[in-house]
């Protein structure tokens, strides 16, 4: 049976993709090796955290793996503001992370809300 094609999940990963490219342009052309290195671990963490949902063992389980995830992407548009304060990414870069970053969290705060209710927890 063919599992339904998880839009969350592309978009995560497709924004880890665009972390680790970040991450590399930071270090050897910024030079940059502090926050680069939080925002790898929080970018990718989104996208690790959905995957594991995906085969999540309970319905309690599914609701902690995608809160983790929306507290990572969270965390992510933090660094990654700290990073444009620091001047080492450009208002356009900063812009276009921000954007993908707020999208995910958007998903990922309409999943969980909707997953809360079903189980009754609001």
């Amino acid at each position: 049976m063919k599992r339904k094609e998880n839009i969350v999940k592309l978009k995560a990963d497709t924004f880890s993709d665009r972390v680790v490219k970040m991450y590399r342009h930071l270090r050897e052309v910024r030079g940059e090796y502090i926050i680069s290195k939080q925002v790898l671990r929080s970018g990718t963490s989104i996208g690790a955290n959905i995957s594991e949902g995906e085969y999540a063992q309970s319905p309690m389980d599914f609701l902690s793996k995608y809160s983790i995830a929306l507290k990572e992407a969270n965390e992510t548009l933090y660094w990654l503001s700290k990073l444009r304060v620091g001047d080492f990414l450009t208002e356009k870069e900063f812009a276009s992370m921000k954007g993908d970053n707020e999208e995910l969290i958007k998903l990922l705060t309409s999943i969980v809300k909707t997953k809360k209710q079903n189980l009754g927890l609001l």
